[in-house]
């Protein structure tokens, strides 16, 4: 057990980095004005725990604890809407529709939402420092 954690939070630090520096590269490349970064990242890690997955679970060519670290580490830390992409099209693939759309419906609001909230209450927080 201890070494799964070892392995996801190594990952998970590579991952972090690894945003970080594609957040920089991309604003300073193409500009602030849309978050290129982020969406790079999370279309990267979209198609990279698609493909682990695949090749970990279908064809068994990656090690287990190789796919832990890179799925769950690794894409941890580079972006989560990578595992949201592979539990939503596993729906599709089962025929979940119903499952598959609330999936995608829910999260996509539910975190816009949410995040307002938190900008909200944190400047709300903020306001009552003075």
């Amino acid at each position: 057990m201890i070494e799964h954690v070892l392995l996801v939070a190594a990952g998970g630090a590579i991952g972090s980095v690894l945003r970080f520096l594609t957040s920089l590269a991309a604003a300073r490349w193409l500009g602030v004005e849309f978050p290129y970064g982020t969406l790079f990242v999370n279309l990267v890690g979209a198609f990279m725990i698609g493909l682990v997955q695949e090749l970990a679970t279908e064809a068994l060519v990656v090690p287990d604890r190789m796919r832990l670290f890179i799925t769950t580490g690794i894409m941890g830390g580079l972006t989560t809407y990578s595992t949201f992409s592979y539990e939503t099209v596993r729906l599709l693939e089962a025929q979940a529709w119903p499952e598959a759309g609330l999936n995608v419906l829910v999260t996509t609001a539910a975190c816009l939402v949410l995040c307002f909230l938190g900008i909200v209450t944190g400047r709300a927080l903020l306001g009552l420092r003075g």
